[in-house]
């Protein structure tokens, strides 16, 4: 398995575009991976657009891959989709990384637009099909229960012959999506122990669909922070996140020395896991490009050429 550690956003954490942008160039030059961003429409905080997101990370960068993690296929709309992935892969050379899933049932996009999450995983299966085929097809035609295409084509289709489509979500439903159509799947929030049986599920369903998903395509992600469970914005997030889920936090971050970081990653890599969405933890600008560079510096390494 090839181990590719990327960086990610939620919430917005940087005070300025500018500083954004500095952010970007440290990541380019310093071997990350890829960058992703969490698809979040409708929130008090500021949260970027997932999909200019990565359009603008195209015009911006020229080794960096990006992806969502992960967009809603319940919520967004299939042509729509389709057409924003494959204008980016074009404009950036193949270097988009599109990853979708239903969209959590407590997101506030479901109400805010008037809508309903359930029925969304049966939406989103379609959604996905729709998706793939356009991407490949030269005219598509489709008769499903919540959408009907009629010969439809975009142009340019991606760059990427092999654009992937990874996948979130541990649920039976999103097993069985992964394995059906999926060329990589994202955890959310498993832990280790948890990670290991979702994996052995989807390589399972994919052997009995006749297909296979290569083994550095299983992915997860979680806060990192060089330093103590008190510093910077440490306690804020903690205590946002076991309010949100009820659960010991602790499950989400990597905490303390580079070497306590780098044994986070081997948990996950034992687990079957090889690529990694971290995301840095820091109260002003220059505190989050010093958390990511001592990420470049110190623990990149340790997983180069494995």
């Amino acid at each position: 398995m090839a181990i590719g550690i990327g960086l990610g956003m939620a919430e917005f954490p940087f005070s300025s575009a500018k500083a954004f942008w500095r952010w970007v160039d440290q990541c380019e030059t310093g071997g990350i991976d890829s960058l992703w961003q969490t698809d979040r429409l409708v929130s008090k905080v500021p949260f970027l657009e997932a999909m200019s997101t990565m359009a603008a990370l195209a015009g911006a960068t020229q080794r960096l891959k990006f992806g969502m993690n992960v967009a809603s296929a319940g919520l967004r709309d299939p042509l729509l989709l389709a057409k924003q992935c494959a204008t980016v892969d074009f404009l950036s050379s193949g270097r988009i990384l599109p990853a979708f899933g239903v969209g959590s049932p407590l997101a506030p996009d479901w109400s805010a637009t008037g809508r309903s999450s359930q029925g969304s995983g049966k939406i989103a299966d379609e959604a996905l099909d729709l998706i793939a085929a356009l991407w490949r097809e030269e005219k598509v035609s489709y008769d499903g229960q919540y959408f009907q295409y009629k010969e439809a084509t975009i142009s340019p289709r991606p760059v990427n012959k092999n654009i992937p489509l990874w996948i979130g979500g541990s649920s039976k439903a999103a097993i069985r999506r992964t394995a059906r159509i999926g060329t990589g799947w994202q955890a959310g929030a498993e832990t280790p122990a948890q990670v290991a049986p979702v994996i052995a599920a989807i390589k399972a369903a994919t052997a009995e669909a006749g297909r296979s998903i290569d083994d550095d395509h299983y992915g997860t992600g979680f806060y990192f922070r060089f330093g103590g469970w008190e510093d910077g914005p440490l306690p804020f997030l903690v205590k946002n996140i076991q309010k949100r889920t009820g659960r010991d936090p602790k499950y989400a971050f990597a905490v303390g020395s580079a070497d306590d970081i780098c044994a986070r990653i081997e948990e996950y890599i034992a687990a079957g896991v090889s690529k990694f969405v971290l995301r840095p933890t820091g109260g002003s600008d220059q505190e989050l490009l010093d958390q990511t560079q001592r990420l470049i510096e110190d623990v990149i390494p340790v997983f180069a050429g494995r």
